[in-house]
């Protein structure tokens, strides 16, 4: 029998909860001996491939290429989980939702920068609001916490891998 496939994906976010995927030490070789890790920041997956069994999707959505790419995931995973407080809520990147576009790509793009730039095909267009992930796609299961812990990861992971539904006691943390 085939180990489940399994994603991790960085959208708008920090990365910490990538940082307390790795925290899990020792744990990982545990879980690696049940998983196949097919795309990740971690792994050198170019594109995202068909058929994952579980999809940990870190950061919010903020622009338009993010938001194509978790329709894609959707599309081609079984079971979805937002994982961390800005997969979950937005949390800080919804700081910028108050302002107009123009004007954060005025402030950030331009008169910031050393050198300005616009978007195009190296900077993807800003969404008008950073979204939490469900509001773009359905997801199965939320993790909260900035970052969560990682023995909430592994729980919620390990439960999967097992084929239970993990107990997570709140949705946002």
């Amino acid at each position: 029998m085939s180990k489940p496939k399994v994603a991790t994906v960085w959208l708008d976010g920090c990365s910490g909860c990538h940082m307390s995927f790795l925290d899990m030490d020792e744990r990982l070789l545990a879980l690696a001996d049940r998983m196949e890790l097919v795309y990740s920041p971690l792994v050198d997956a170019k594109e995202y491939p068909p058929a994952v069994d579980i999809a940990l999707v870190e950061g919010a959505v903020g622009n338009e290429e993010q938001a194509r790419f978790v329709r894609l995931m959707r599309e081609r995973t079984r079971t979805f989980v937002s994982l961390g407080d800005c997969a979950v809520t937005s949390n800080i990147l919804a700081y910028r939702n108050p302002f107009p576009v123009a004007a954060i790509i005025e402030r950030v793009f331009a008169e910031t920068a050393e050198a300005p730039v616009q978007p195009g095909p190296e900077v993807p267009a800003l969404l008008p609001e950073a979204r939490p992930v469900h509001e773009v796609i359905p997801v199965d299961f939320f993790v909260p916490g900035c970052p969560p812990s990682a023995d909430l990861i592994h729980h919620v992971l390990d439960e999967l891998l097992a084929g239970r539904q993990p107990a997570i006691k709140n949705r946002f943390g």
